[in-house]
C-alpha cells in the first residue's frame, strides 16, 4: 500500500479549463515548451503504451468471451486501480475501476477488498455459513473470488485488520440475512457502504502509531469507483463519481451507439446537486456546493473514503488534526456528513447487440466521449480479426456463412490495428488521435512531459473493455 499525502487534490489552476484539460499548445511559450522535449519514435510510444496492458480469455459457455485493460500514469505513483475477478460460489464476474484522489491509498485498499464485500452480499446464508465454518474450523477454506493480475499485496498486519472487519460482516449477514429479500441493487449498495464504514471503523481504532498512520492515509484519501457485474445476460453496474460505464450497441444497420450505464455524480449533475442541497440548511446553500466542488475543495459529489467530509468536527480535531493541521478541516462545516459511498446502481439485460462494455477512470473520458470510445473499439472488432488465423466459430456451416466471414474479414484489413489490446487502443487514440488519424508528434509529446507539467495536460488513465459472447445470448432463455 501505497502512502502519500492525504490532502484533496484541490481545484487546478487556469491552465484546467473547465473538466477538460488542455491537450495541446495553444500559445507559442508552450510550443516552445514543447520543442524541448524528446521525440520518442513509433516504437518507443508503443512500448510506452502497451507495459500494463492484459488481456484475460474465458473458457466455457460464458456472457463474456475476453476483457482487455491497461494503465498509463500521470500521477507518480498512478492513483487508479482497477480489479477483475470471478466470483466462486455464485455466477458472475465483477470488473472494476477506482480513482484515487489525495494519494492512491484509499483506491488500492478498496480495490483489494471491495469484491469480497460484494460477493458475500451475493450469497445466500447457508453459503455464508459454509464460509465462516470453513475458517474456524481445520478445513480447507473457501474462496470467494478469483482475481486476475492482481499484483498488489497489503502489509501483514493491515491485512489481518481488514480480515476481522470483514469476518465481522460476514457473521452479521448470516445473523440478518435470512429474513431479508434479495435485491441486486441493495446488495451492491450495501457492500459499498459497509466497506466505507469499515474503512472509517479501521482509522478510528486504538492501534500502533505505525498502523494508525495507514489507516488514517486510507481515510483521509479518496476514491471514485465503477463496478460492473456480469452474470449471463444481466449486467449490473455500480458508479460512485465520475469513472463511467459505456455499452457498445450494434444496430441493424451497423452503426454504434452508446448506452450510459453510469451517471456522473459531480456539480454539472443538478440532480446530484439538488439532492446534497437537500440534506443540508438553507443558510449553507452558498458554501455547501462552492466553485463546483463539494465545501470549494472536492469536485466528485460521491466517494469512498475522504472522512474530512463526512466525520463530525470533534473527530476531526481529535483524530485529524494533530496528523493533519487545522486545514484539514474543511471550511464552512457545520453538518457533516457531506459526502456518501453510496453507489448509484443501474440494470441492463444483455442483447447480442449489446457487444462490448467499456470501463474508464475519468481521464479517458477528459479526452475522448463515450461515443467515439464506442467507435474506436468498434473499429478495432472489425481490424483485430485479422491479426489471428481464421477459425469458424460452429462445424457444418454453409458455404454462404463462410463466404459472409471471409468478406468481413476482408473488410477488416483496412482497419487493421497497430494494438492487439483494445484498451491500449483507446489509450493510442485518446492521446493521439485527430480527424486525420494518429499524430505521433502529439503522442510522443503527451507521453514525455517532465512529472511536474503531466497532470496539467492528463491524468491517470485506466480502462477495461469486455467482449460479450452475442451466441450465448442469442440463445438465452427470455
Amino acid at each position: 500500500m501505497v502512502l502519500r499525502s492525504c490532502a484533496p487534490r484541490l481545484v487546478l489552476n487556469c491552465t484546467n479549463v473547465g473538466t477538460r484539460h488542455i491537450k495541446y499548445p495553444v500559445d507559442k511559450a508552450q510550443q516552445r515548451f514543447y520543442a524541448t522535449l524528446p521525440r520518442l519514435t513509433p516504437q518507443e510510444v508503443t512500448s510506452i503504451l502497451q507495459a500494463n496492458e492484459y488481456a484475460k480469455d474465458f473458457d466455457g459457455p460464458n456472457s463474456i468471451k475476453c476483457y482487455d485493460s491497461n494503465q498509463l500514469a500521470s500521477n507518480n505513483p498512478i492513483e487508479d486501480t482497477r480489479s477483475e475477478a470471478q466470483c466462486l460460489l455464485t455466477k458472475g464476474t465483477l470488473l472494476g475501476v477506482f480513482d484515487g484522489h489525495g494519494g492512491g491509498a484509499c483506491a488500492q485498499v478498496i480495490s483489494k477488498r471491495l469484491f469480497h464485500y460484494i460477493s458475500a452480499c451475493l450469497l445466500p446464508t447457508e453459503i455464508l455459513k459454509k464460509y465462516l465454518n470453513s475458517i474456524e474450523s481445520d478445513d480447507r477454506r473457501l474462496e470467494l473470488i478469483e482475481s486476475f493480475n492482481d499484483k498488489v499485496e497489503l502489509v501483514a498486519d493491515i491485512r489481518e485488520l481488514y480480515q476481522a472487519s470483514f469476518f465481522s460482516f460476514v457473521k452479521e449477514l448470516v445473523e440478518h440475512g435470512s429474513t431479508k429479500e434479495f435485491h441486486m441493487e441493495t446488495a451492491l449498495e450495501n457492500a459499498f457502504l459497509r466497506l466505507d464504514n469499515d474503512l472509517s471503523c479501521e482509522a478510528l481504532m486504538k492501534l500502533s502509531r505505525k498502523d494508525a498512520a495507514r489507516t488514517l492515509a486510507v481515510a483521509m484519501s479518496g476514491a471514485v469507483a465503477v463496478i460492473a457485474h456480469i452474470d449471463g445476460p444481466h449486467l449490473h453496474v455500480a458508479g460512485l463519481g465520475d469513472c463511467q460505464a459505456v455499452l457498445g450497441v450494434l444496430s441493424e444497420n451497423d452503426a454504434w451507439s452508446a448506452k450510459m450505464m453510469t451517471v456522473e455524480h459531480n456539480s454539472d449533475n443538478r440532480t446530484e446537486v439538488e439532492r446534497i442541497l437537500s440534506e443540508h440548511p438553507n443558510n449553507e446553500r452558498s458554501t455547501v456546493i462552492k466553485m463546483e466542488r463539494l465545501l470549494g475543495q472536492l469536485a466528485p459529489l460521491r466517494a469512498m473514503g475522504d472522512f474530512r467530509y463526512k466525520w463530525s468536527k470533534e473527530i476531526l480535531k481529535d483524530v485529524v488534526v494533530p496528523y493533519f493541521g487545522e486545514s484539514a478541516i474543511p471550511p464552512n462545516y457545520h453538518t457533516p456528513p457531506y459526502l456518501t459511498a453510496k453507489p448509484e446502481v443501474h440494470y441492463h439485460r444483455l442483447t447480442p447487440r449489446d457487444k462490448f462494455l467499456i470501463i474508464g477512470s475519468d481521464g479517458l473520458w477528459e479526452l475522448i466521449s463515450p461515443l467515439e470510445a464506442v467507435r474506436l473499439v468498434g473499429e478495432h472488432m472489425s481490424g483485430k480479426v485479422t491479426l489471428s488465423p481464421l477459425k469458424l466459430p460452429r462445424k457444418n456451416m454453409k458455404l454462404a456463412e463462410i463466404n459472409e466471414m471471409l468478406l468481413q474479414r476482408k473488410d477488416g484489413l483496412k482497419k487493421k490495428p497497430l494494438d492487439s489490446n483494445a484498451a491500449t487502443h483507446l489509450l493510442r487514440n485518446a492521446l493521439g488521435g485527430t480527424e486525420y488519424g494518429i499524430d505521433h508528434g502529439k503522442l510522443s509529446q503527451l507521453l514525455t512531459l517532465p512529472g511536474e507539467v503531466v497532470r496539467v495536460f492528463r491524468d491517470d488513465i485506466t480502462i477495461t473493455v469486455a467482449y460479450f459472447d452475442s451466441e450465448f445470448l442469442r440463445h438465452c432463455p427470455p
